[in-house]
C-alpha cells in the first residue's frame, strides 16, 4: 500500500498559508455535561472562531440540528456544517492536511480512539471527522492504523517532528508498536525523516487531573521556524511541572532537528495560576495558532499574558498577536491549538 511520503506529500509547517481553519462545535457530552458549562464552552469556541476569522475563512462542524444556534455565537462570515459529533476538538478528530508542492492536498486519517480510551471519552463519530472533513476539502485520504492525535505531533516543514512518549509509545493508544514502527508510521505519512522524543507531557494532562490527553506534545513545545522551538517553562518549584519542564527544555536544547542544526529553545513562562478546577493547571501559552498573518495566543487574565504576548511578538514581527482567554477551554481539557486545525494552501 502506498504512503503520502511515497506520493510525495509532506504536512507543511502551521506558519505557512492556510486556506482555510476547521473547528468543531461544543455540545452536550460528558466533557460540557453542566448546561452552563456548555454556553460557556460554546461562547469561548466562538470567541477563537472569530479571532482566527480575522485572518482567514473558518468552518465549523456542529451536531445535526445546532448549526442554527452555533451561528447566533459566531457571527456573519464562519461558514458551518453538520455532522455527528462526540467531542469538540478538531486537532485531535480532524484530518492532519498535506501538500506535495504541485497544487495536490492529501490528509492522513489517524486512528482515533479518544486519547486512550479513556473513561470518560466518547469517540464513535469523532473517529469518522477526519475522513468526513478531508473529503469536504477535497484532499486524497490516507488512513492509518497508528492511534494518535493532530496535537500529539508538531513539524518544523523541513523534516522534524516533536513526539512524546507517554501518547504514541503509551499501553493506552498502541501497546504492541515498538519506537521504531512508530516513527516508521509517522515520517511515512507526514514525509518527516527525524523525530524528536519528549518524555512526557504537562502533569495537568493526565489524570487524576480532569480530561487530560496523557501528554501532547502542543501545550508543551512547538517550533516556531525551522531550527527554533517554543518550550513552556514553569518558573515556580512548588507546581510538578518545574521539575518536568526543566527537563523537556533540557532534552530540546541538547537536539538536532532533520538538517543537522541544534535547536534554539525559546522559553515561555508559565501563568502565575499554579491550580485551577481543584488541579494543578497545565494553563500554557505554548498552544496557540498560527493563521494568515496572526497568532491567536491563549490568555489566561494574567500577569504573564503581556510577556508572552511580548515573546510572540518577537518572534512572529509580521504577524498579529491576538489574546483570547482560554481558560474555559482549558477547563474542558485543551487550548486554542486543539480546537482549530489547518487546512494549507496548495
Amino acid at each position: 500500500m502506498t504512503t503520502p511520503a511515497a506520493d510525495g506529500f509532506r504536512m507543511p509547517a502551521e506558519w505557512t498559508p492556510h486556506e482555510r481553519t476547521w473547528m468543531a462545535w461544543p455540545g452536550p457530552n460528558p466533557t460540557f455535561d453542566d448546561p452552563d458549562d456548555l454556553r460557556l464552552s460554546r461562547m469561548a469556541w466562538a470567541s477563537v472562531a472569530r479571532a482566527v476569522l480575522r485572518f482567514e475563512p473558518v468552518t465549523v462542524v456542529c451536531g445535526f440540528g445546532q448549526s442554527a444556534q452555533a451561528q447566533t455565537l459566531l457571527g456573519p462570515g464562519v461558514e458551518t456544517v453538520e455532522r455527528d459529533l462526540d467531542d469538540a476538538w478538531m486537532r485531535d478528530i480532524g484530518p492532519t492536511f498535506l501538500t506535495d508542492g504541485k497544487g495536490e492536498l492529501a490528509a492522513v486519517d489517524w486512528t482515533f480512539n479518544g486519547w486512550g480510551a479513556q473513561d470518560w471519552a466518547r469517540w464513535e463519530h469523532d473517529s469518522k471527522i477526519a475522513a468526513y472533513v478531508s473529503d469536504l476539502a477535497g484532499a486524497k485520504t490516507y488512513a492509518s492504523k497508528l492511534v494518535n492525535e493532530g496535537g500529539a505531533i508538531h513539524v518544523d516543514g523541513e523534516g522534524t517532528v516533536l513526539l512524546t512518549e507517554t501518547v504514541q509509545l503509551g499501553p493506552e493508544r498502541n501497546p504492541d508498536w515498538t519506537k521504531e514502527q512508530v516513527e516508521a508510521e509517522i515520517h511515512a505519512h507526514l514525509g518527516t525523516s527525524r523525530a524528536i522524543w519528549l518524555p512526557r507531557g504537562l502533569t495537568g494532562d493526565y489524570p487524576p487531573h480532569g480530561f487530560g490527553t496523557l501528554g501532547h506534545v502542543d501545550i508543551v513545545a512547538a517550533f516556531a521556524r525551522p531550527g527554533v522551538v517554543v518550550a513552556h517553562h514553569q518558573p515556580d518549584p512548588a507546581h510538578p511541572d518545574h521539575e518536568v519542564t526543566k527537563e523537556v527544555i533540557g532534552l530540546l536544547k541538547s537536539a538536532t532537528d532533520a538538517r543537522g542544526r541544534k535547536l534554539e529553545v525559546v522559553e515561555v513562562p508559565a501563568p502565575t495560576v499554579l491550580e485551577a478546577d481543584g488541579h494543578w493547571a497545565d494553563y500554557s501559552y505554548i498552544n496557540h495558532y498560527l493563521c494568515n498573518g496572526g497568532v491567536v495566543l491563549c490568555g489566561f487574565d494574567d500577569p504573564r499574558d503581556e510577556i508572552a504576548a511580548g515573546i510572540f511578538r518577537r518572534l512572529f514581527p509580521e504577524r498579529t498577536v491576538t489574546l483570547v482567554d482560554a481558560r474555559t477551554i482549558f477547563s474542558g481539557g485543551g487550548g486554542i491549538h486543539c480546537i482549530t486545525q489547518q487546512q494549507p494552501k496548495v
